[in-house]
């Protein structure tokens, strides 16, 4: 399973390992268990930090499961399945963060995880063919390591199957908390962070530590847009912090981009991870799984974190992008995780042998039906206007499919349930207004994004879609405030555009600066003295 190459590499990576890390596997027999005790073995053979034990433990639950030891002392952090495919990063990440690798998120949000006093246990259902699983698993494990009172289990669903069914799992990633479902479907690190504010209270009783100094740049957002803001304000020596939810940002959760120039494939992982790798080059302070929860306008921007932080600013740069698109009809919310889904390549694999539905013939309509065709029995694409818009590429590899039926000119109306369960979808023909009801286990919405801009109230102007409003220069309607990418007016939603207009936006505030940066330190130097002096 694991090429010489891979374990050259793991090699490299544990050549600094600070502590020895055990990996406790459960006793017992399983089909698997083979597999997994050789997949362990082969790690452990690269480190003579690494090491392998079978042991009965009462927190693991099944033979093929596993969980970590610093020096002798648990982490807290279990795996049940063989943490191949896309949850191998996560396995390596944990082993090295459990050996004092510096952890990934952001100190203040340390604290505050370091700060909860109620006992956490977190179970993440993921599969291995999930991109967006990892993320959740490794925020969690991060948790673990952070404080003895969180433990979290990466459960992959394949061997699991009993556990699946028990609980009437459809989507991935679902995390139950202390037995009880806690998040579930399109969930990141950030929405986490946010639910587990509202449930452990003593979270945001942490101190929140130095703030920051007043920033020249802020950055909201860490997409293709935000991240190159942030990179060419630092490389003109500003002070510059970027706030996000996730790096990378929608382009995380797109498999095949072949429209980058100069770049031939790749995808969005590799993406997101090649984002943040250039900025980590720069001086950018990184605000990761935290959203915005309020922005000041004035000559001094504030912008008041999710965790309670304040950040002051003497510009602003939007680039919170996108969101998908929901249908608004009838059984879409209530059956989110139970059938209703929005990232074929996360829940693709529940619906093996099954039929869907993919809503929407634009790109990523007919991407997502083309990924789904080789794991369902069908799928049929459902299109409102009387043409598709997706490239004639893609549409041409989807004709070619046996098992994917394209309908034209029709209109959803709501999607149906039975026990819980999708069972059928509604629909009208808009030609000859009749209604027909198809019957299927699931459906996939790719109708198009949202604009992430709510968050802003009436700070600067927005479109009726939502979209904020700019000129050639990426200046908002509000002084000191610039946008850029999928959130804004700016026509074509592309990679290669978001990035060219977060690039402008941060040469736009710099030139704002070069006038007026003087006079806004002045404005918040005034400020503090004047506060300190009452």
């Amino acid at each position: 399973m694991l090429t010489d190459a891979i374990l050259q590499s793991i090699k490299a990576y544990t050549e600094n390992m600070q502590k020895t890390v055990t990996f406790v596997l459960h006793t017992g027999e399983h089909e698997k268990r083979a597999e997994l005790v050789k997949f362990l073995s082969d790690i452990a053979s690269v480190s003579d930090n690494l090491k392998l034990e079978e042991r009965d433990h009462d927190a693991l639950r099944s033979p093929i499961s596993f969980l970590l030891e610093a020096d002798g002392q648990d982490t807290g952090i279990r795996f049940s399945g063989v943490p191949g495919g896309h949850e191998f990063n996560s396995l390596i990440l944990a082993i090295l963060q459990a050996s004092g690798t510096p952890l990934k998120l952001e100190e203040g949000l340390q604290k505050m995880v370091a700060n909860i006093t109620e006992e956490l246990k977190f179970e993440t259902f993921i599969s291995l063919s999930c991109h967006n699983c990892p993320d959740v698993v490794q925020a969690l494990n991060q948790f673990a390591l952070l404080n003895p009172n969180i433990s979290n289990e990466m459960i992959d669903g394949g061997p699991f199957q009993d556990i699946i069914k028990e609980r009437d799992i459809q989507g991935v990633p679902s995390v139950y908390l202390n037995g009880e479902l806690f998040a579930n479907g399109k969930v990141d690190a950030a929405v986490l962070i946010e639910k587990l504010m509202e449930r452990a209270p003593s979270m945001t009783q942490a101190p929140s530590g130095e703030a920051l100094p007043l920033q020249d740049v802020t950055v909201i957002g860490g997409g293709p847009a935000g991240v190159s803001a942030a990179i060419y304000s630092a490389r003109k020596g500003l002070k510059v912090t970027l706030i996000a939810d996730r790096v990378g940002g929608q382009v995380k959760d797109t498999m095949d981009i072949e429209n980058l120039i100069s770049v031939k494939k790749t995808t969005g992982p590799e993406l997101s991870g090649a984002l943040m790798a250039h900025m980590n080059e720069y001086d950018v302070t990184l605000k990761e799984h935290l959203k915005v929860a309020s922005v000041t306008q004035g000559d001094i921007k504030a912008v008041t974190l999710s965790s309670g932080e304040v950040i002051n600013t003497k510009t602003l740069i939007i680039a919170t992008g996108a969101k998908w698109r929901e249908l608004g009809v009838p059984g879409e919310k209530e059956n989110i995780g139970n059938g209703v889904a929005y990232c074929p390549h996360c829940d693709g694999p529940f619906f093996k042998g099954k039929d869907v539905a993919v809503i929407g013939g634009g790109n990523s309509g007919i991407e997502a039906a083309l990924d789904l065709a080789g794991i369902v029995k069908s799928v049929t694409v459902f299109e409102f206007m009387p043409e598709l818009k997706a490239d004639k590429v893609l549409v041409d590899k989807a004709e070619e499919r046996d098992n994917i039926t394209i309908l034209k000119n029709v209109a959803t109306n709501e999607i149906q349930a039975t026990n819980g369960k999708v069972s059928a979808i509604d629909y009208t023909d808009r030609a000859t207004e009749e209604k027909t009801s198809l019957n299927l286990d699931g459906v996939f919405v790719q109708i198009g994004l949202v604009p992430n801009s709510d968050f802003l109230g009436d700070v600067v102007e927005r479109t009726k879609f939502g979209e904020i409003v700019i000129d050639e220069k990426c200046q908002t309607s509000a002084s000191g405030i610039y946008a850029c990418g999928d959130v804004t007016t700016v026509p074509y939603k592309q990679i290669v555009i978001a990035m060219g207009e977060g690039s402008k936006a941060s040469l736009a505030a710099f030139e704002y600066l070069l006038t007026d940066g003087d006079r806004l330190e002045d404005v918040f130097n005034n400020a503090q003295t004047a506060q300190a002096a009452d």
